[in-house]
């Protein structure tokens, strides 16, 4: 059975620079008529709708649809995608682990991220990592507001596609990537790149949790291994 490599992007493949922030900002303002910005919520994990709906409350917005103000958010981000790389960085050991793993046949990879669609594409493009990822199978910000329903609709997808079963793979930052692949059965691997501790993410469950993803081959064989067990990906983390 092939395995489908599911990637957060966000403090998992690489940093934004607080680029998204300014266009949520600059969003909100453009579909409120100027209501001020009062709180930033926590983004970490969460999905673009989950994060809107937040938004919304604590501003006391009731006339604005999160597809409106997507819309504009995405024309935002369009607009400075530029500074995606100017201002932000690809986590350790990214590229080269994405390369090999693109050199396995028994590998899919795609993104399974909060963002919407169009913000998750601008991303990934802005550090040239576009052609790693098959994101015609990807889960999305806009799938839903519950992230383990980004997973279960990206293995639907690539299961549609390829008519074939795989075994899921999440790697994420945050417990809620973690909760969202054990939500699925889907191996969970964790990398505390992010603002999530090593040892929160073993708690949460992760079968696999690395300090990045500096050591390509160890990265490689977890992601890749037959038959690896919790116990034995546990052990391999306490190890590293």
């Amino acid at each position: 059975m092939r395995r489908l490599v599911m990637w957060d992007i966000d403090y998992t493949l690489l940093r934004g620079g607080g680029v998204t922030t300014m266009a949520w900002k600059a969003a909100f303002a453009a579909v409120t008529g100027g209501v001020a910005w009062r709180a930033t919520p926590n983004f970490g994990g969460r999905t673009d709708m989950d994060v809107c709906a937040e938004v919304f409350a604590t501003h006391g917005v009731t006339d604005c649809t999160p597809e409106r103000f997507f819309v504009r958010y995405v024309a935002e981000i369009d607009r400075i995608k530029h500074l995606f790389a100017e201002q932000g960085e690809l986590m350790p050991g990214v590229r080269a682990v994405l390369a090999r793993l693109g050199d396995e046949p028994s590998v899919v990879q795609t993104l399974v991220t909060g963002n919407v669609p169009e913000v998750a594409a601008a991303k990934v493009a802005a550090f040239g990592l576009s052609d790693s990822f098959d994101a015609e199978v990807g889960g999305y910000g806009t799938d839903d507001s519950v992230r383990a329903t980004l997973v279960r609709r990206s293995l639907e997808r690539a299961e549609a596609k390829y008519g074939e079963r795989f075994q899921p793979v999440v790697i994420g930052d945050t417990e809620h990537d973690v909760t969202a692949a054990l939500a699925n059965g889907a191996f969970a691997v964790a990398v505390a790149t992010g603002r999530t501790k090593m040892a929160d993410l073993v708690l949460a469950g992760a079968h696999a949790v690395l300090p990045d993803l500096s050591d390509v081959e160890a990265t490689v064989r977890i992601l890749t291994a037959d038959g690896l067990t919790t116990d034995e990906g546990r052990a391999g983390i306490a190890a590293g």
